[in-house]
């Protein structure tokens, strides 16, 4: 190989400068972290940085690489991180040095990356086809006379005035659909929640970080949730109506009012799909609204043991609860998926991998979401219980469970399920 070629080959750590530039650590190789450990990344954790990601800086977090002889050294600048579109599923964290008086970061998916082949690159690996959640068809110019339109379509709604307002500030993909009529439209239901989740994106202790969205403060009636259903599932393509917003608490709380839209919507339209996004833990609720015509379910979750899932939720409910309403589910006839928030060195640990193979065997839903948890790493892993053994990687946990249930979908969002 020539002296060209094996520079081409090699990875190298990046940095931001004072002024924000990003530039490579020359002579460093490009590391990324598991759990709490930096380690020298391999041509096969990476693939090239997607169009549509998002590149951010680490304040308080310092850049670090690895010399020809092994040695972790810091490089004089902050650590940079992707921010990976939807349908890809990251490998490895941004590899750093913590500063002390750090603050904790914003809830994002930061994602390692480095520079290979003479461009940026990311350790990430493509878990779904994403063209509906390409950001190229989302905050487009004419989004704004589109939310009039509906606006004007359903006047005095309030769940449009909300969903307008996830777009147009939060720039919410599932609450744009509403408005450019196709695919998966937000009905946000419950103000509050049975969970008290350490990263959840709608409401967060003002000694934290900012929520990236605006939780709901009002109770939708059944006649306004059916308005908005009948409206979209009757011209929308692959239309796809979900509870269980980011805007929102948990939507089985607010079972009686949706049970009752879902029944005025099916009245009017059998078009389309309904599905609820929740947390599943008020069994009850979830009964309700499954009796009353729910054809998909995804279930957010973060751990198949009570001491991963409870230190993460702190809920006024057990794990055992999630599983007696996948259960329910599941015997009603109704598509049941999980939403998997994915660490890298946490959920890839051998406990976890056997806790949840043991769910599947018994629980056979039919897929899982593979979702990047939007998370400060460190403060993460402070809630979290200890490591025992060493993470297996994320590329051999998801390849041991497509193999033990190989009827399992591996994916990162919801499918439009066919009747």
């Amino acid at each position: 190989m020539s002296a060209n070629n094996a520079a081409d080959e090699f990875i190298t750590a990046v940095y931001a400068d004072e002024e924000g530039n990003i530039l490579d650590a020359a002579g460093l190789r490009g590391m990324g972290r598991t759990g709490r450990e930096n380690i020298a990344l391999t041509p096969d954790d990476l693939i090239p940085l997607p169009e549509s990601a998002d590149l951010m800086l680490l304040p308080g977090h310092q850049a670090v690489g690895e010399t020809a002889d092994g040695e972790v050294l810091p490089v004089t600048g902050q650590a940079v991180a992707a921010n990976l579109p939807a349908g890809y599923t990251r490998l490895y964290l941004p590899a750093y040095e913590r500063a002390a008086d750090a603050e904790r970061l914003p809830l994002y998916g930061y994602t390692a990356v480095v520079v290979y082949h003479d461009d940026l690159y990311c350790a990430a690996v493509y878990t779904d086809e994403n063209d509906k959640w390409d950001p190229a068809h989302y905050n487009t110019p004419e989004l704004k006379n589109l939310v009039k339109r509906t606006k004007k379509a359903l006047p005095h709604n309030r769940i449009v005035e909300q969903v307008a307002g996830c777009s147009l500030k939060w720039h919410c993909c599932t609450a744009q659909n509403l408005f450019y009529r196709r695919w998966e439209a937000g009905i946000p239901a419950s103000p509050v929640c049975n969970a008290n989740c350490f990263g959840c994106i709608s409401l967060q202790p003002a000694e934290c970080c900012p929520s990236p969205q605006q939780r709901i403060t009002f109770r939708p009636s059944p006649e306004e949730i059916a308005e908005v259903g009948v409206y979209h599932l009757s011209v929308a393509p692959d239309g796809i109506v979900s509870f269980g917003q980011g805007c929102e608490g948990e939507p089985s709380l607010a079972a009686d009012n949706i049970a009752a839209g879902i029944r005025l919507i099916r009245e009017q339209t059998k078009k389309g799909q309904i599905n609820m996004n929740s947390n599943a833990g008020y069994t009850e609720g979830v009964r309700k609204i499954v009796d009353a015509g729910l054809d998909s379910l995804r279930v957010s979750i973060i751990s198949a043991r009570g001491v991963g899932y409870n230190a993460y939720y702190r809920a006024s409910y057990q794990l055992q609860n999630v599983k007696n309403s996948i259960r329910y589910a599941l015997d009603h006839g109704v598509y049941v998926s999980l939403n998997l928030l994915y660490f890298p060195g946490y959920n890839d640990r051998p406990e976890e991998l056997a806790a949840w193979q043991a769910f599947f065997r018994e629980l056979p839903v039919q897929m899982i979401q593979v979702r990047n948890l939007n998370v400060d790493p460190d403060a993460f892993l402070d809630i979290m219980p200890a490591e025992t053994e060493k993470p297996v990687g994320t590329k051999k946990f998801l390849e041991t469970l497509h193999k033990e249930f190989p009827q399992l979908v591996i994916g990162s969002f919801s499918h439009y399920v066919e009747g």
